[in-house]
């Protein structure tokens, strides 16, 4: 009997033994990711990954049951050296694997292919690192994943149109890349943040290629063109807002102002027409210079905090209630230099408040007050008379 009990108790603890071994191809997997890379000098993070032991109490690594869902390569601690190496394709062999990051560091090389084995992948995240190449195609099987984040890489050409058809993306962060092509329309009703700065991305923006889930939205510093006015129109969710230094044109919807944007960066574009606010512009900051915009500055500007509007085609009188609220104090910056404005109800003796700036150079009038300007503004006080009395509106 006692030895039957004995046998019981043996086969008890070989099951439990063998249920909390990691799987074979998750174990071959993960030693091959470690042999194709290296701590840098001052990391330790890989010491721990002794394959005599559960590879599933390895740094970084989390398991259920006998398979890896998470690998996180990398001290995610700030400041931390990181690791150099390349992306061994045995992690696509991982196939329960749902969340896969690789913290700031060296690893140079492409993104593996086989990326897209991951069906249950939800989380990529590799940034700020040296991938290059292309964005994987593959990436467009991944109907999970929710977060795509390779940015601060060196990813060259198109973004894959069939990352767009991802249905539950809801981050998309490829900025401070070298990405060319045209932006792909995104169909997912959950996507919130859009970031693409820092590209060589070119073409224009289909009317309906954003959801208007959207909440943040970045594609400054490339070379994109065309009119944004009826994609803008339908983005009311939006409370960050970077189109700066691009090629846009046309006209920008009123509506826009109301959105609860919190940062509105629409500067060096070509962007043109009238601006009508629907109501008081509530946006603590609002730029709009270096573009082509004409007509009389809105007084429901006055709500801004922070405002450039110069090296414009504005003309007109500068509202009565703008300057009240800069003399106040409650207008930080206004920036007016560079436009075909012929006045402003200023007194000459009042003082500007210590935390607030004025430009007012190079308009079609007298300054009433000196204030000083950045030095872009040039030493010109005011426009020849040749232009001003040309400008038509």
């Amino acid at each position: 009997m006692r030895i039957l009990l004995v046998l019981f108790l043996a086969h008890v603890i070989i099951f439990h033994v063998a249920n909390a071994m990691l799987h074979p191809i998750d174990f071959l997997a993960l030693q091959a990711i470690h042999k194709s890379l290296s701590d840098l000098p001052g990391s330790k993070f890989l010491a721990s990954w002794d394959f005599t032991s559960d590879p599933c109490n390895f740094a970084g690594v989390y398991c259920v049951n006998d398979r890896v869902i998470t690998l996180n390569l990398g001290d995610p601690r700030a400041g931390s050296p990181g690791l150099t190496g390349r992306l061994d394709p045995a992690i696509g062999k991982l196939s329960d694997l749902a969340e896969f990051t690789v913290v700031p560091g060296r690893i140079i090389g492409v993104l593996p292919e086989s990326l897209s084995q991951l069906r249950n992948l939800r989380f990529l995240g590799v940034s700020r690192n040296f991938i290059s190449g292309r964005i994987p195609a593959g990436l467009g099987k991944l109907r999970r994943l929710q977060t795509l984040d390779l940015s601060y890489n060196q990813l060259t050409g198109n973004i894959p149109w069939a990352i767009g058809t991802l249905p539950v993306l809801s981050n998309f962060i490829l900025s401070h890349n070298r990405l060319t092509g045209s932006v792909p329309p995104f169909v997912s009703q959950r996507l919130t943040r859009f970031d693409l700065k820092h590209n060589l991305l070119s073409g224009s923006l289909l009317p309906n290629s954003l959801p208007s889930s959207l909440e943040y939205l970045s594609l400054s510093w490339n070379m994109l063109t065309g009119s944004v006015y009826h994609l803008l129109a339908q983005l009311n969710r939006l409370n960050y807002l970077d189109l700066s230094l691009n090629r846009f044109t046309g006209f920008i919807p009123g509506e826009l102002f109301k959105f609860p944007i919190t940062n509105l960066q629409l500067q060096r574009n070509q962007f043109t027409g009238r601006i009508y606010p629907v109501g008081p512009v509530t946006i603590p900051i609002v730029d709009l210079s270096f573009n082509r915009f004409y007509g009389e500055i809105s007084p429901l500007f006055s709500s801004v905090q922070i405002l450039y509007m110069n090296n414009n085609r504005f003309t007109g009188q500068v509202p009565g209630i703008i300057v009240d609220r800069l003399l106040s104090a409650n207008i930080h910056v206004l920036y007016l230099q560079h436009n075909f404005l012929t006045g402003i109800a200023i007194n000459p003796a009042a003082e500007i408040p210590v935390r607030s700036s004025l430009c007012l150079q190079y308009n079609c009038m007298v300054l009433p007050v000196q204030t000083p300007c950045p030095l872009k503004a040039g030493k010109q006080k005011s426009r020849p008379t040749a232009q001003c009395g040309q400008w038509k509106g």
